[in-house]
């Protein structure tokens, strides 16, 4: 698994991601149902938290993940905001990601990196209707609050 920054070349791609994940709406899941915004989309990639996952350097990107200091205040205290953690935003599978434990490979990449930076957390913002998502994160460690 190779890993790398998004630039601003990738935002084609970054886009497709969503485009890829439609498969969510026939489980239910109104997740990446909007567009996000290309100036924040820029905004992330400028301040270098967007990544992007590769099989091998000569294949499209399989994966992506948004990893920051920003804790979304709908969702997070702010005692909790006071805590050094990193947060998990936009983790998005391709297809010929999906159920190959690649997104729980890269979780666990995203807990060396925040720790390796010294965060005491890694929290997951997850989409709060999604609740197959929250079981898959429960299913690998994580606890939901």
């Amino acid at each position: 698994m190779i890993i790398r920054r998004a630039t601003s070349a990738d935002i084609p791609r970054l886009r497709q991601f969503r485009t890829d994940a439609a498969w969510l709406s026939a489980r239910g899941s109104d997740q990446w149902s909007t567009r996000y915004p290309d100036e924040l989309l820029l905004a992330s990639i400028q301040a270098g938290d967007i990544y992007l996952v590769h099989q091998n350097p000569a294949t499209a990107p399989v994966a992506t993940v948004t990893l920051d200091r920003q804790a979304d205040p709908v969702l997070w205290t702010e005692t909790e905001e006071k805590d050094p953690a990193f947060y998990v935003h936009k983790l998005t599978l391709a297809a010929p990601g999906h159920g190959t434990g690649l997104g729980a490979l890269l979780l666990d990449w995203c807990s060396d990196h925040a720790a390796r930076a010294g965060a005491s957390w890694l929290r997951l913002d997850a989409w709060t209707t999604n609740t197959r998502l929250h079981t898959y994160y429960e299913h690998l460690g994580f606890r939901h609050v």
